[in-house]
């Protein structure tokens, strides 16, 4: 496989490890928020006098934190956000995805850390 190939092969595998953690939409109105980042500034708080994020903790004792937003529709939305493996199937492709590109960036000079970080940064949508 030449450097081209290679190349090709680098970026579609980014867009999946992208496209798998989100998007997420609105049920109501069909709104699409691309990244978590868009979740929480394309949306309102539920009150002015509280944050919508709720500290609870899932049935395998870990803490997670909901966030509950409302659509500009007045849709009320909800994500969870932790630190958790996720382990349904979209997870586990997202890590293969990972560890196969992981290399890839470190072979093109990049430092572990860094590609790491980078590759981290596409996960959650960010530039």
């Amino acid at each position: 496989m030449d450097e081209h190939e290679q190349n090709q092969l680098f970026f579609a595998g980014l867009k999946a490890l992208a496209e798998a953690a989100f998007p997420k939409h609105c049920n109501y109105c069909g709104r699409v928020f691309s990244t978590a980042e868009e979740f929480l500034l394309q949306t309102k708080t539920i009150r002015k006098d509280i944050t919508g994020l709720k500290q609870s903790v899932d049935d395998d004792d870990v803490t997670i934190v909901e966030a509950y937003r409302n659509c500009l529709c007045g849709s009320t939305l909800m994500d969870v956000f932790s630190d958790r493996r996720d382990i349904s199937a979209a997870g586990q492709h997202r890590r293969e995805l990972f560890k196969k590109l992981l290399p890839h960036l470190q072979e093109k000079g990049m430092r572990p850390g860094e590609a790491r970080d980078y590759l981290l940064n596409v996960l959650r949508g960010q530039k």
